[in-house]
């Protein structure tokens, strides 16, 4: 006798999804409204954090057309891993407890562009989520290009219930005009937001000490009291978090007495006690 399919019956791609998405207790979106604020800085530094007090992480670049954490977590030229007895690649496992995928790992030259329209960039993020075997996660950190687009409305729309979005922004009032529009994406997409991320807050000179407000502005406080949000942190410009980005080592491991270690620290304490 044949076996008559019923049509409210789950599709095996959308089953595989929901394994994965089960396996993943808090997922975070970072979001910004421009480029060039330092998002996938504090991506990576969250995520590092919170390997640190003991949470398992993965962390999925969403940027397709310029991703930088591969880079950032010293992974370039690392591919997918597949034993002959799993039918779905893994994640890169970066260290003992933190995951990554990007798209960065599924290409063979990192100079080659990815010329792709909406459709295509929103079917690669849902095989991100569905087509690879991912470990059971106490939290996933979803670092997503610029703006409101194709990328961070498909990854909201594909992770179904997202626990948060952290917003960064620099200080100056124009960076924030930009970041404004993300909180109220967020909103929109019934996404709590748990903070804004003031990045490149300051500038400490290591010589004399003296600090330097490079790009002046009261955006960050004005953005927090309109919409009634809390300021996560405020990271100062460090030349050592370029150069450990630039390298693909872990900031807060190497310079963990260090100010914007500790200012980390206190954003990576704050979302923990926020998903609680």
């Amino acid at each position: 006798m044949e076996t008559v399919k019923l049509d409210n019956e789950p599709k095996p791609e959308d089953k595989r999804l929901q394994a994965n998405l089960d396996r993943i207790k808090h997922k975070i979106i970072v979001i910004s409204g421009k480029g060039g604020v330092g998002k996938s800085t504090i991506a990576v530094n969250v995520a590092y954090g919170l390997v640190l007090q003991g949470k398992k992480v993965g962390i999925l670049d969403v940027d397709i057309h310029g991703p930088s954490i591969a880079k950032m977590l010293g992974i370039e030229g690392k591919r997918l891993t597949r034993s002959e007895s799993e039918e779905f690649s893994k994640p890169v496992e970066v260290i003992k407890n933190l995951y990554a995928l990007t798209i960065a790992s599924l290409v063979g030259n990192p100079d080659e562009p990815i010329i792709w329209r909406g459709p295509l960039k929103i079917g690669a993020i849902k095989q991100f989520l569905q087509d690879i075997q991912w470990p059971e996660l106490d939290y996933l950190i979803v670092d997503s290009p610029p703006g409101t687009g194709d990328e961070p409305l498909s990854v909201v729309q594909t992770l179904k219930n997202v626990d948060g979005s952290l917003i960064v922004s620099t200080p100056q009032d124009v960076a924030l005009l930009d970041a404004r529009k993300t909180i109220k994406f967020s909103q929109k997409m019934n996404v709590p937001v748990l903070g804004i991320i003031e990045n490149m807050s300051t500038f400490v000179c290591p010589h004399c000490g003296k600090e330097t407000n490079i790009f002046a502005g009261l955006g960050i406080e004005k953005a927090a009291k309109d919409f009634n949000l809390d300021i996560l942190g405020n990271i100062p410009i460090d030349v050592d978090i370029v150069k450990t980005g630039d390298s693909g080592n872990s900031y807060l491991e190497s310079f963990q007495d260090s100010i914007p270690a500790k200012e980390f620290q206190k954003i990576v304490q704050k979302i923990i006690q926020k998903m609680k």
